[in-house]
């Protein structure tokens, strides 16, 4: 995968300041990938393991990112940072953060250097079966054909 951006949404801009600022970060894996690597396609699922780690925290998710292959320079990852919207960064796993960013070698060093803090939530991956497979399949490869995930 190249130097892909995917895409950036807006959780919840207006989160009181004393309030932990989360930016949760999913992978962008191709929907080809559905049977060897389930969880991987599934960004919803990572970005809903995120969000519950957070909450459980007290901390509120503000950047949900959906990335796959980005540099650890990338200004889709730090303008939150820059602009004071995102204290935190957070993925489900290291395997996530293997797939979404190009070196998380590289990006952990980068948000040490910014101090910006990088957690991963640390949990089993879901057991996915062929039913749960096939409705991920159905949210992605439908997306305009108005089927809305449920």
């Amino acid at each position: 995968m190249g130097d892909t951006s995917g895409a950036s949404v807006d959780v919840d801009a207006d989160v009181d300041s004393d309030v932990v600022r989360v930016a949760a970060i999913a992978s962008l894996t191709p929907l080809e990938e559905l049977d060897e690597e389930p969880f991987l396609v599934d960004s919803r699922s990572q970005h809903a393991m995120c969000a519950r780690w957070a909450a459980e925290r007290g901390y509120v998710v503000t950047r949900e990112l959906l990335v796959g292959g980005l540099r650890s320079d990338h200004c889709a990852l730090w303008g939150d940072v820059d602009a004071g919207l995102v204290d935190l960064f957070v993925a489900p796993s290291r395997r996530v953060l293997e797939r979404a960013l190009t070196s998380v070698d590289d990006f952990t060093a980068e948000c040490a250097r910014r101090g910006v803090r990088v957690e991963t939530v640390g949990r089993a991956e879901p057991a996915y079966d062929a039913q749960m497979k096939a409705s991920v399949h159905r949210r992605l490869s439908m997306p305009t054909a108005g089927y809305d995930g449920r």
